[in-house]
């Protein structure tokens, strides 16, 4: 199952436009299939008219273009190319923080959280790796129909570092590297205290325009969050050292942990304190599940002596816990994978359960061997 790839060149603007004009018809599905879902009773609580989502929406626009404006153009012209406004792909493109933000003004307190962008995601340290520089690797694990949905953006933006991001059709970005070696994975949070505030994607996307692993950081602990993600972060420091971070974020509070000499390892539930009592209530079924990934990624990179990227990905491909099938009722599955050597800027990628694809490498920048 090939991923489709699309490159881009110039501006955020024309990327959005291209991205816009290539997958119009898939990001139009989509889009409808979000709004209508974040005023559905199912997902936020209780049914809310289709305005009142828009409306929410358009708040939170504002905030993302105090945050990133450049990006905010990028939407508009992806709008334009789809004949959406910008608050509809803002829901699609960033549903799940955008879940946490109508959750906490439409939805009684207490509310579940829907199963939704189940991953598994780890860096590991330099120490514990077959070259002696990190490695980082996830699942992207969603409803089956996200499968035919991902593809890889390719882009060279004029006044930024050029970068590769795993994504979804009508997303600025979900996973990727740019050529300075700076590298971003998420898993989803269910968070409490969602407000107004700036999208998981966005956030993304500004990281991949960084040259060094602290400004990277500056992005996420410096931004007013719309919902709860956990970002996982390596990059260069000043001299060219691989620095690393999982940051546990939620809307109104953060934890960072530091890559030292063990590996880490986050899945889609909250594990420090400060983050923990923010977390609106998983199902418990989607809790197990996300436990028992934690405990295998653990226990599978404990095992290796030395870490390597074909490592990681047999760690993608363990059908124990981590790449999973569609489950019985909401049809949850690994939709796609990403390693990535950002000490030699090399990405690997593929659509699908990587226990039944094969990997396609991807070289960003000239490598920094």
């Amino acid at each position: 199952m090939q991923l489709d790839v699309l490159s881009a060149t110039g501006s955020p603007a024309a990327f959005g436009r291209l991205h816009g004009e290539h997958y119009r018809d898939a990001i139009r599905r989509f889009a409808a299939e979000r709004v209508q879902m974040a005023g559905d009773s199912a997902w936020v609580g209780r049914d809310v008219p289709r305005t009142q989502v828009i409306e929410l929406a358009e708040a939170c626009l504002e905030s993302h273009r105090h945050y990133a404006p450049t990006l905010v153009d990028e939407l508009d012209e992806m709008a334009l190319a789809t004949d959406l406004s910008s608050a509809e792909l803002l829901v699609a493109s960033g549903f799940t923080d955008f879940m946490d933000t109508a959750h906490a003004t439409f939805a009684q307190a207490g509310t579940q959280a829907a199963d939704v962008d189940d991953c598994t995601a780890m860096i590991v340290p330099g120490s514990r790796t077959d070259h002696g520089a990190p490695l980082f690797a996830q699942t992207w694990d969603m409803h089956e129909t996200a499968t035919d949905h991902v593809f890889m953006l390719d882009a060279h933006p004029a006044a930024a570092p050029s970068f590769k991001t795993f994504t979804s059709m009508g997303c600025l970005g979900m996973i990727g590297m740019n050529d300075a070696g700076v590298t971003i994975g998420i898993n989803n949070l269910s968070g409490g205290d969602g407000r107004v505030g700036v999208t998981w994607n966005f956030v993304v996307r500004k990281v991949l325009a960084q040259t060094n692993f602290e400004s990277a950081l500056a992005c996420i602990a410096e931004v007013r969050l719309a919902g709860a993600h956990n970002y996982l972060l390596l990059g260069p420091d000043d001299r060219g050292r691989f620095q690393g971070a999982n940051i546990e974020a939620m809307a109104t509070a953060q934890v960072v942990t530091r890559l030292a000499d063990e590996p880490l390892i986050h899945t889609n539930h909250c594990l420090a304190e400060p983050t923990l009592a923010l977390e609106r209530p998983r199902l418990p079924a989607s809790q197990r599940n996300s436990e028992q990934r934690l405990a295998r990624a653990h226990g599978l990179l404990d095992d290796a002596e030395q870490v390597s990227t074909d490592t990681l990905a047999q760690v993608t491909r363990d059908r124990q816990a981590i790449c999973y099938p569609p489950t019985p009722a909401l049809r949850m599955t690994t939709c796609g994978a990403v390693l990535a050597d950002p000490a030699r800027g090399e990405l690997w990628a593929l659509r699908g359960r990587p226990s039944q694809q094969r990997y396609q490498r991807f070289t960003v920048g000239a490598g920094r061997d």
